[in-house]
């Protein structure tokens, strides 16, 4: 059982220290553990360019073009059972960093489009797909701020949360490690220590356990799946979860206010099975009707993104 912490702040400041504590219990909890700061990393942002997917689909091995560490990072997510994330929010959401990494990593390890492509492959008798892809895998979550308002990091845990979606890894537990700016060093925090150990040995713990036996750690939040505190309103009382892609029904009791998210939504969640099959089979319908479209314009639109393409000489 293998568990990799990675932290993107700073070396030897608050992200560093709160992962190696979760580490360090991890290990106590019978884990080899690995520990990588990021900070320092060059990971340059998805350019979009569809090579990774394309790869993927065309009976290749999934490696994104870029020449950077990405792939030293990703290899040590696909190698690891278990992984535990701590992220500096620097503006209301995290580093921009951990962001590039999500962006490069999600697209390319999309559950159900493996899936399908390995199934071909199989039955093709061709050169498999990387097997590390297919491991369940549990994540704890940390985001790390100085701000003493907790508004100020309110982006931090739920855009953390979209690192876990495309492999469907189960979250074990997230911590806010917010006011940092006032507590000078995490270690001086004992029950903060205390949480983030205790995360570091659920994290663990449950390792191999099926998803639905992964008893969450930290605060109940209202969405009951990714437990973050974010609601989409509109005018009327069916309400979103953002993170989740959930509906639930609102109601108001006095000055309580209430959701409820009925099973059959939170079972199509973004990081679920039937979530990511949705977004899957939603995609490839796409590719149905822009295909065509395409097909059917060949020749106009080249002609219309001419005015487009020059844009800098028309409009000097």
């Amino acid at each position: 059982m293998k568990v990799l912490g990675i932290s993107f702040g700073r070396k030897m400041k608050c992200g560093d220290l709160l992962v190696k504590e979760a580490l360090f219990k991890s290990k106590d909890a019978g884990a080899d553990v690995q520990f990588i700061n990021a900070v320092n990393m060059n990971i340059q942002h998805c350019k979009g360019c569809g090579a990774c997917s394309a790869a993927r689909d065309n009976g290749k091995q999934i490696k994104c073009i870029i020449k950077d560490d990405y792939q030293v990072l990703e290899d040590a997510v696909l190698d690891a059972d278990a992984v535990i994330i701590a992220a500096p929010v620097y503006a209301v959401g995290p580093s921009g960093q951990f962001k590039n990494f999500v962006d490069r990593f999600g697209p390319a390890h999309d559950r159900p489009a493996l899936e399908a492509e390995q199934n071909k492959r199989i039955a093709a008798g061709t050169e498999l797909l990387d097997e590390r892809s297919f491991r369940d895998k549990y994540v704890g979550l940390i985001s790390v701020g100085g701000a003493s308002t907790q508004n100020w990091v309110s982006l931090g845990l739920p855009t953390m949360n979209l690192f876990t979606f495309s492999l469907m890894m189960k979250v074990v537990g997230q911590i806010d490690a917010y006011d940092m700016g006032r507590t000078a060093n995490p270690l001086l925090d004992q029950n903060l220590m205390d949480r983030v150990g205790e995360l570091g040995k659920r994290v663990a713990e449950a390792v191999g356990k099926p998803y639905d036996e992964v008893e969450w750690f930290g605060e109940e939040g209202t969405c009951p799946v990714c437990h973050c505190n974010l609601i989409s309103v509109t005018k009327t009382t069916t309400v979103e979860c953002p993170i989740c892609g959930i509906e639930g029904h609102l109601s108001v009791d006095g000055d309580k206010v209430n959701i409820e998210f009925s099973k059959e939504q939170q079972n199509r969640a973004r990081g679920t099975a039937n979530g990511l099959k949705e977004h899957y089979d939603e995609i490839q319908n796409m590719i149905k009707v822009l295909i065509p479209k395409l097909q059917a314009n060949k020749e106009t639109l080249p002609k219309m993104l001419e005015k487009y393409k020059n844009f800098d000489e028309l409009t000097k």
